[in-house]
């Protein structure tokens, strides 16, 4: 694709990353929107008419193993695979805590919790498009002097989907609807702490993306960089 060989070095971290996303999103979009589940468009139902000892059902509990096995891996792949970057320690925060959602949600449903693999298909889905599309845009970084920007374009979608949708459709079912439906929910500072601290990780990203475009409208960037990567200078020091 004649890129430059630095792009070509993050090549194979994006399209991976791309490929997963692409797969883990539009089976998510397939549970909320071509299933009788209702949690897209009322959320809350997540937790009507739960019992203790219910189990998790079979659709859901494949979401749960495929992102349960990607944040596992991924764990290693940031630390050990993926280029360095400054935000590189919060991505390995986010991945332990992600995964720790994952699979203390998976156990505390057999367990009788609530705050089950079905509120984690909607927090995906909410996520999925915007992830998707951002790799894909700094999978296939235009070269210098080229007028497309596709980072900066992802601005209006990260807000949309991880500021407004995310704390909208999930975190509003989980810290509010959860006690209304079910008053003595289990674990529900645990699940909760854990969920906002997602959402801290998100406005920090927003702000990478935010700096990005300050950069570009006033001419500070000739040419579209990653904002977290480490300048020649750094990366030495480092």
């Amino acid at each position: 694709c004649k890129l430059q060989p630095k792009d070509a070095a993050k090549m194979p971290e994006s399209a991976w990353k791309l490929l997963f996303y692409t797969l883990s999103w539009s089976y998510g979009i397939y549970l909320l929107f071509f299933t009788d589940y209702p949690f897209f468009y009322d959320p809350p139902s997540v937790f009507y008419g739960w019992k203790k000892g219910m189990d998790v059902p079979t659709d859901i509990a494949i979401a749960y193993l495929l992102q349960c096995s990607f944040y596992g891996h991924s764990i290693y792949a940031t630390a050990y695979m993926d280029t360095w970057r400054k935000d590189s320690v919060v991505m390995l925060l986010h991945h332990v805590v992600t995964l720790t959602l994952i699979a203390f949600s998976y156990a505390f449903s057999q367990a009788g919790c609530p705050e089950q693999g079905l509120q984690g298909t909607l927090a995906r889905a909410a996520r999925g498009r915007e992830v998707v599309l951002g790799e894909a845009a700094l999978g296939l970084t235009p070269p210098p002097g080229s007028p497309s920007n596709p980072p900066g374009s992802l601005c209006p979608g990260r807000f949309w989907f991880r500021l407004y949708w995310f704390p909208l459709k999930v975190l509003y079912a989980t810290c509010y609807s959860s006690l209304q439906s079910v008053p003595n929910i289990p674990f529900y500072f645990f699940f909760n702490a854990l969920l906002l601290i997602l959402t801290l990780m998100n406005i920090y990203w927003f702000l990478y993306i935010v700096l990005f475009v300050a950069k570009v409208l006033m001419g500070q960037m000739q040419e579209v960089n990653d904002v977290r990567e480490y300048d020649v200078e750094d990366s030495k020091k480092t």
